[in-house]
């Protein structure tokens, strides 16, 4: 620990010099595009959302998000976020253990295949589930001879869902993983320990704050999600439709102010969500950085 505190310290000038070596009006420059480019394209249009929700008064805004179909998409997308972010976290831990902590074969294609909902559409990712579950798919006779609906019903939205979200926690934790390597799981069992007290008292302190990281970013992924879930939803009114849904029928019908209204609420959620991120990670950063006066 005292080594690296002398290094810190040791590198201090170096990087002192490098920051004097770019003029200042670079370092503007470069500043005020970043936050003009930030403004434009983020800040402006989340102000939009709030100033077009609020456009008709409070009571509309009210109105619009008290409304039944929207009480229920609410619902429905915050209990399809309940289902799917800790079966991802389940998964993310059990691959990022398996990856780094183990050799076997088939080891690039489990990480190809956790790479995978990253590079094909999300629609792509709802097709598949409507070519398998539908009336007409792989196991729709089946499912029709057991009456279990699957698509065009919560279980659907569910599994397309959980499909889009699942990379997240899982590509969190590899590279922490990898970084953090095996000795202190091989001292633990070296002491005594058995696989599971070994998990629990080692290896999952060490990687709470990325396994936290991971699932604020899957639950965000899972509430915004809108492509695979318009698949297979079905778009019934009170049952299937989500949030983003109920945004995309509300604007359709040119009810601007409910669509943003309820647009709003999600834009809320996702300030919650960056803000919850950024503890996280100033909370991470402050675990492995030494005290004052410490060796």
């Amino acid at each position: 620990m005292a080594g690296h505190v002398s290094l810190q310290y040791s590198n201090a000038p170096l990087q002192n010099s490098k920051k004097d070596a770019e003029p200042r009006w670079v370092r503007w420059l470069l500043i005020s595009v970043a936050v003009g480019f930030l403004c434009l394209f983020l800040v402006l249009p989340l102000a939009a959302i709030f100033i077009k929700a609020f456009e008709k008064g409070s009571d509309v805004f009210l109105a619009a998000i008290s409304s039944p179909d929207a009480v229920s998409a609410v619902k429905l997308t915050f209990f399809i976020a309940l289902i799917t972010v800790p079966l991802n976290a389940i998964f993310g831990v059990a691959a990022a253990w398996a990856v780094t902590k183990f050799n076997f074969k088939g080891k690039s294609l489990l990480i190809t295949m956790i790479d995978l909902p990253f590079a094909i559409s999300p629609v792509i990712a709802g097709l598949v589930f409507v070519l398998l579950f539908s009336a007409h798919g792989l196991f729709g006779a089946w499912l029709l001879d057991y009456n279990i609906k699957i698509i065009f019903a919560v279980p659907g939205i569910a599994l397309a869902t959980l499909l889009v979200t699942f990379p997240f926690v899982a590509r969190e934790l590899i590279p922490l993983m990898q970084t953090q390597g095996t000795a202190d799981e091989e001292a633990s069992l070296t002491l005594g320990a058995s696989g599971w007290k070994t998990f629990w008292l080692v290896t999952l302190p060490n990687i709470k704050w990325g396994l936290l990281y991971g699932i604020i970013l899957c639950t965000a992924r899972a509430i915004g999600e809108f492509g695979a879930v318009s698949v297979v939803s079905g778009h019934i009114r009170g049952m299937t439709n989500t949030m983003p849904l109920h945004i995309e029928i509300l604007y359709n019908e040119y009810q601007f102010s409910a669509a943003f209204a309820v647009a709003s609420i999600m834009s809320l959620f996702a300030i919650i969500t960056l803000v919850v991120k950024n503890v996280i990670e100033w909370k991470a950063k402050r675990s492995f950085v030494p005290e004052k006066g410490e060796s």
